[in-house]
């Protein structure tokens, strides 16, 4: 299918032409007829799959359609709810990117900055609201924000919301929307706290499945190193350095592991930055623009906060800790191998996490490539699921043959860098 057969106004398909984009994804091409024809919509879909695309885009041509020209009074026509900041900010790159030839007008708010500039904003009057929950209700509180006239209600990434405790922020906020409105729930995943609260929210929804959670892109090599929990450190450096890794993404289960893991890099030179839930929306910002200008080359997160992160080339992710919930493997590795270029997924599994990656197998059904070509091997005893003959056996990309070019030099370097 080409975008022009979607009926959507000129307008938008000039600048969807102008982006390069000729044909809808999977999630788009589904998606936006039913959001046209007013339906209310359960959308699920991995990350880097064009969920933004599939309600912006018939956003934008309704109210393109209901605005038109006029020169009256602009009011919220449609909100947009996303967890961070760093979502509410590619969200509104995108709305302003298809809404190029209209005269729609968008305005992103969060907290943690002034909320002058927004007020001002606001008071000219919008078409389009995108927000945090928090400075949302702040802002309607204090009477800067009126919801009257809302015609369409998007609740993004919504697993992460419940996930932060955001979920009777979204309840307050549903409360303030008309009952009439047309609601969006697009979630990565669907567990049953999600429906119940997809239930309570729409009515007759359709729903759009897309690549199953347990899927793993088909052009991510994915690797795996069973290695020594405290030798963790010195195995990413090592990698780093042999391997000459840059435009890396490191995932780190807590804060205080990928603030450690950053201090480590930056002992042995390597320009490194941390972004979590304990670091200020503005410092998010800004270590997230220098990763994206490259001018940082590791960025270690966690999950919360690497789901803000939207990076077309982005190369290499590194699982330093193996999460405890299978299905957060696959969102992880999914951040690279994006818009048809390819990736390479490397874990690192300590003893102690084994049972995680046995877990991770059972999901994604793939026979990952197992690495012994490193120095920080397991001091006894080997992973039951990764026998030497399974790397040999495995020829598909998602467990592709790995090319130590240093292997020699490399077992002798055990050097103790942290």
């Amino acid at each position: 299918m080409l975008f022009e057969e979607l009926s959507l106004s000129k307008s938008i398909q000039k600048a969807v032409f102008e982006q390069g984009y000729l044909n809808p994804t999977p999630i788009q091409e589904q998606s936006i007829p039913l959001v046209l024809a007013g339906r209310d919509l359960i959308g699920c879909a991995q990350t880097g799959t064009g969920k933004t695309g599939a309600f912006a885009i018939p956003i934008i041509h309704q109210l393109h359609r209901i605005v038109g020209s006029s020169k009256k009074a602009k009011v919220i026509r449609s909100l947009i709810v996303t967890p961070t900041r760093e979502l509410a900010v590619q969200i509104g790159q995108s709305f302003d990117t298809y809404a190029k030839y209209t005269n729609l007008t968008q305005l992103t708010i969060f907290g943690g900055v002034s909320q002058n500039p927004q007020v001002d904003a606001l008071k000219n009057g919008i078409d389009i609201l995108i927000a945090t929950p928090g400075r949302l209700l702040d802002l309607h509180k204090q009477g800067f924000i009126d919801l009257d006239h809302l015609h369409t209600l998007v609740l993004d990434e919504a697993d992460q919301m419940l996930d932060m405790g955001f979920v009777n922020d979204v309840k307050k906020i549903v409360k303030l929307t008309p009952k009439n409105r047309q609601t969006l729930f697009f979630s990565a995943t669907m567990p049953i706290a999600i429906r119940e609260l997809a239930e309570m929210f729409l009515t007759d929804p359709a729903t759009v499945t897309v690549s199953p959670v347990s899927s793993t892109a088909e052009n991510v090599e994915q690797r795996v190193y069973f290695v020594e929990k405290g030798e963790k450190r010195n195995l990413l450096y090592h990698l780093i350095k042999e391997e000459n890794l840059t435009d890396v993404l490191v995932f780190s289960r807590t804060k205080h592991g990928a603030d450690n893991v950053v201090k480590a890099l930056r002992k042995n030179n390597i320009a490194a930055e941390a972004i979590h839930g304990d670091k200020s929306q503005n410092a998010r910002q800004r270590v997230l623009d220098a990763f994206k200008n490259k001018e940082v080359g590791i960025l270690v997160a966690t999950d919360i906060a690497a789901r803000g992160i939207d990076i077309d080339q982005l190369p290499f992710v590194i699982n330093f800790d193996l999460p405890n919930i299978p299905e957060t493997y696959v969102h992880r590795i999914g951040r690279t191998g994006r818009a048809g270029n390819g990736g390479i997924a490397i874990s690192f599994c300590s003893k102690d996490e084994h049972t995680y990656w046995k877990d991770i197998q059972k999901l994604i059904k793939v026979d990952v490539k197992t690495v012994n070509d490193h120095p920080y091997h397991w001091h006894s005893g080997s992973p039951e699921s990764a026998p030497a003959s399974a790397a040999q056996k495995n020829s598909n990309r998602s467990g592709g043959a790995h090319k130590s070019r240093k292997s020699e030099a490399s077992k002798q370097n055990k050097k103790r860098w942290y």
